[in-house]
């Protein structure tokens, strides 16, 4: 074999593995994020039940509002893969539009300082939770274009790298986050 043989052959390789390890990046990139994405979600299943034992206190006769929220909230705490946490979420947001409407009807638990700090940190978990839910789908669109186009296709299948499913929600009036502002 020539020297120009052996020149292509290894430029191919090394072209080879920086695609490879591209790839690899992205999948790990992808991983962390979606990590994000949990950590922010769990924050919010954290805050939820104080949420709902708060408004209680003061809507007591609600019942079957609290336990959609509380419902929706188990479903989201056991929901696994993406498309399965996105349904799971866009129904506890849901859920969660439907307490704090109900929270709307009393303006002596709008006044709660323990409410507006947890409507407060609802609002910056939702922001924070979006910012995460952008990043990992950002990711995900790089590596299944990558996964997708030639010559990286060829490597991704070698290696059995595959695409992901975007972090979506199904219903429009999901994609805004809850209204959490009870000030006159």
């Amino acid at each position: 074999m020539s020297l120009i043989g052996i020149a292509v052959i290894g430029a191919l390789v090394f072209y080879a593995v920086s695609i490879y390890n591209r790839l690899v990046r992205l999948r790990n990139s992808s991983e962390n994020a979606w990590s994000d994405i949990d950590v922010q979600l769990k924050r919010r299943h954290d805050l939820v039940p104080n949420l709902v034992e708060t408004v209680k206190g003061y809507a007591s006769h609600e019942a079957d509002t609290f336990e959609a929220v509380t419902a929706a909230r188990a479903r989201a705490t056991s929901a696994s893969g993406t498309t399965d946490v996105a349904q799971a979420e866009g129904m506890l947001g849901n859920a969660l539009r439907g307490l704090l409407a109900v929270a709307e009807a009393y303006p002596e638990l709008k006044a709660n300082e323990n409410f507006i700090s947890l409507q407060g940190e609802l609002s910056n978990l939702e922001d924070a939770i979006q910012n995460a839910r952008r990043y990992f789908n950002a990711i995900v669109r790089d590596l299944n274009t990558a996964c997708d186009v030639f010559p990286s296709n060829l490597v991704a299948q070698g290696f059995g790298i595959s695409k992901k499913d975007y972090f979506e929600l199904d219903d429009a009036t999901e994609r805004s986050a809850p209204q959490v502002d009870f000030g006159n």
